[in-house]
């Protein structure tokens, strides 16, 4: 199974945020990026299928030079290979063509997301990523077997939970309990 995990640079919830002297950008100097934390838990639960079923696991960021530290560092988390769009994303469906272009040249059985970033809250790169390739998608995903060519996410509804049955290739975006907190796996300084 080849498993491609969506990660996206976004900064630390400690950074100081300014703006530029003319107030009209974000001013980058100084921040201290991370991986999306909605992202963790999807590369996480690649990992363990990695662990489990032998799958390989791309790691895709579709960004500039200055996000190489996080793609770094999801290599260190355990995949085996990434892939860095070299654009300036500046909008969300920028962003789902440039990933749906690498996960249709890629043959993937499984795309795996955080469900929105936490620095535009957008959340819809993971449905336009799934719209372009033509696959099923399971949103806010807090749960997910892969049984074959068949994927069963549980997510979370309006008063409840609902299992859902997909067929794979698939996309699913993830959430908070798609792996315990206590699960995600913190690289090694000698990784990164």
């Amino acid at each position: 199974m080849k498993i491609l995990v969506c990660i996206s640079s976004v900064p630390d919830t400690t950074s100081k945020i300014n703006f530029t002297a003319d107030k009209s950008a974000f001013d980058k100097n100084g921040i201290q990026w991370v991986i999306n934390p909605l992202d963790e838990f999807a590369l996480t639960k690649a990992i363990k299928l990695q662990e489990s079923q032998g799958a390989t696991v791309t790691v895709i960021n579709v960004g500039d030079a200055v996000t190489e530290p996080v793609i770094r560092k999801a290599l260190a988390i355990g995949a085996n290979d990434a892939v860095r769009v070299n654009l300036d994303p500046k909008d969300s469906f920028s962003t789902a063509k440039e990933i749906a272009a690498v996960a249709q040249n890629g043959g993937y059985d499984l795309i795996l997301c955080g469900k929105e970033s936490i620095d535009y809250n957008g959340g819809s790169v993971p449905g336009m990523v799934a719209q372009l390739l033509n696959q099923p998608f399971v949103n806010a995903s807090v749960g997910l077997d892969v049984n074959g060519s068949e994927a069963t996410a549980v997510r979370e509804i309006e008063g409840g939970k609902e299992t859902i049955s997909v067929k794979l290739p698939a996309v699913i975006a993830g959430q908070k309990g798609l792996v315990d907190e206590k699960d995600l796996i913190i690289p090694n300084m000698r990784g990164i």
